[in-house]
């Protein structure tokens, strides 16, 4: 964005900057970590910024541990001991959100730039190195390095497709889709535009600090030629779930809005950002875990919902939306809670509904819905594309296929050639011999290409390529449950590669997790001191065991079925219906599509 640009543009919220302490030798980057409760990951992710190739003399680490009452503060003070001078630490009452402790470390961080990282995230040795010369090379205010999941944990991704960018647009990228602040941002730009988190959000305050500051940079880069941050899924995480916390999170989605509104003006620009806060914060609130709300909190969800949706969603906006937060949206603007209820009761439980045709229109076929927002005309081809899953298993050792049906009569006709993706992976489709209607395909996904990627949730999609345009939805896997998932060793390292379902949007998602030994010893060990069928396990402790596949794979060999609970909460395993009794294998030997005995809540 052009400097000159910048002065044309609406002011951004200012908050009062806190006066920075002197530095004496001013380091070229801050990192700043807020703490809170993250022991079992923090060491690690420290540790990731004090062997950066960059030198403890370019860089200094403030860490703000917000009230931990794990021991992550005792970790912090050690490590400031052993590393005075580049590791700084206060501490600080529990605020309740990231904001605040963000907010206190930039204002003690000294850096010409800064970098925020999660506690229980970690940084390529690399990292800081690339970023700070990219900055200073190409005269960048934000720049963005790719970013990995780990342990299973979702990115999006899109942002680094085309490779390295020097120059990137907020308003023409996949930039919208990627406004976590774990970014380097220029220093000065942030002083100059007063830049601070906001408080009053107790989540997704990281956004509007990044979105004025890309909004209000001269120039954004995108380094994708290098794992830069490893954003890591705990496995030990309790997450607060989407009910507990639904009040934080309609206070922070409308401020969100109206923040978006006065930074950006109306138009194209604005609606380019918006499309994201639309089809994702805006979407998932009455995503399928709305039916679990109680009556009185679905009343607040679908007034809010409704009220954003009328104030903020243009036709641009709409027309660029998904088709299932499009409908789920048309649902709640053009009926009540109930209304709403019937159309996620049909996603989740029936599956796509029937296309009705009236006045030469095609119409979504949600029972009792108005016909004003069910038109899918004008997007037949993302219509063909929604598909449900009707089996997912094992086809071979190497292969895992999933068994998709549309209920469009004459789809084999009109969709055109069809592929199925999970997540980057491509598969290999087929139309289901057994199926004389050709509304049946199944889709072989090659185990090893999954694997490839690591620890990875892959969610899958469906395209259709043909007579009414090229089309793309979500694969959804009503009435499917999960069963056993298959434990196979890529390099030195254990996965449990599964499916699952997404529970906000019922999307499938194969799912590669990696097992460790220390997760399989301690379960064994807690077994055994349950009861004394496995107590032997308990004298073969993480010493004794090799910290690699092998291991693990003894371990297994020994003890047969194991069931491994709690690290976290996808539940890898073939996908078969509700009602389709599994098979069990008896002790002498597992059945020939099933995994030796693991099972890993993840």
């Amino acid at each position: 964005m052009a400097a000159e640009e910048a002065t044309h543009r609406p002011p951004t919220h200012r908050l009062p900057t806190a006066q920075r302490p002197p530095a004496t030798s001013r380091p070229d980057v801050s990192v700043v970590v807020p703490v809170y409760n993250t022991l079992r990951y923090l060491r690690s992710c420290l540790d990731s910024v004090l062997r950066q190739t960059i030198g403890p003399h370019r860089m200094e680490i403030v860490a703000v541990d917000d009230g931990s009452t794990d021991g992550s503060g005792r970790l912090l003070d050690r490590y400031a001991a052993k590393h005075p001078g580049t590791v700084r630490v206060v501490h600080q009452a529990n605020s309740g959100g990231p904001a605040a402790p963000c907010n206190r470390g930039l204002d003690l961080a000294t850096g010409r730039y800064v970098f925020f990282l999660g506690s229980d995230d970690r940084l390529g040795p690399e990292a800081l190195e690339r970023l700070v010369a990219a900055a200073d090379r190409y005269g960048s205010d934000v720049v963005l390095g790719k970013v990995v999941g780990v342990n299973g944990r979702h990115v999006f991704s899109d942002v680094f497709a085309c490779g390295n960018a020097v120059d990137v647009s907020l308003f023409d990228s996949a930039l919208p889709w990627s406004l976590a602040n774990t970014k380097l941002f220029r220093r000065d730009l942030v002083d100059r535009l007063g830049l601070r988190f906001p408080e009053d959000m107790p989540v997704l305050s990281d956004q509007p600090f990044t979105l004025a500051a890309c909004y209000h940079a001269r120039r954004i880069s995108v380094l994708a030629d290098y794992d830069y941050y490893h954003a890591v899924r705990r496995l030990d995480a309790r997450n607060i779930t989407y009910r507990s916390r639904i009040e934080q999170r309609l206070v922070s989605v409308e401020r969100l809005f109206a923040y978006v509104a006065d930074l950006i003006p109306a138009g194209a620009r604005r609606d380019a950002v918006l499309r994201r806060h639309v089809g994702l914060e805006l979407a998932n609130l009455v995503g399928d875990d709305f039916r679990h709300l109680d009556r009185a909190a679905q009343e607040r969800v679908h007034a809010t919902v409704a009220r954003l949706v009328r104030r903020h969603v243009t036709d641009g906006v709409r027309d660029r939306l998904g088709i299932e937060a499009r409908l789920r949206l048309g649902a709640v603007t053009a009926g009540g809670v109930d209304d709403l209820l019937a159309v996620i009761e049909q996603d989740s439980g029936r599956g796509v509904p029937a296309t009705v045709f009236a006045g030469g229109r095609w119409h979504a076929g949600y029972p009792g819905a108005p016909a004003r927002w069910t038109d899918v005309t004008d997007v037949r081809a993302d219509w063909l594309a929604r598909l449900d899953t009707v089996d997912v298993s094992w086809a071979d050792g190497h292969t895992l296929t999933v068994t998709t049906r549309s209920p469009y009569p004459r789809f084999a006709t009109e969709a055109g050639p069809m592929r199925m993706l999970a997540g980057p992976v491509v598969g290999a489709t087929r139309m289901d011999a057994g199926d004389p209607a050709g509304r049946t395909f199944r889709t072989d996904f090659a185990l090893d290409r999954l694997l490839a990627a690591g620890g990875q949730r892959h969610p899958v999609r469906a395209e259709v390529d043909g007579g009414h345009g090229r089309g793309g939805a979500v694969v959804r896997a009503p009435r499917l449950a999960a069963g056993r998932p298959r434990l196979l060793r890529h390099g030195a390292r254990l996965y449990g590669v599964a499916a699952t379902v997404d529970p906000r949007n019922g999307q499938l998602v194969l799912s590669v997790v990696p097992v460790t030994v220390g997760q399989l010893v301690g379960r064994l060990r807690r077994r055994g001191r349950r009861g004394p069928a496995t107590a032997q396990t308990s004298e073969r402790g993480p010493a004794g065991a090799q910290a690699s596949g092998r291991g693990a794979e003894a371990l297994l060999g020994r003890h047969g079925h194991l069931e491994v609970r709690g690290a976290a909460q996808v539940q890898p395993g073939p996908l078969r219906r509700a009602d389709q009794p599994h098979h069990h294998p008896g002790a002498g030997g597992a059945a020939p599509d099933q995994a030796r005995g693991v099972r890993v809540d993840v």
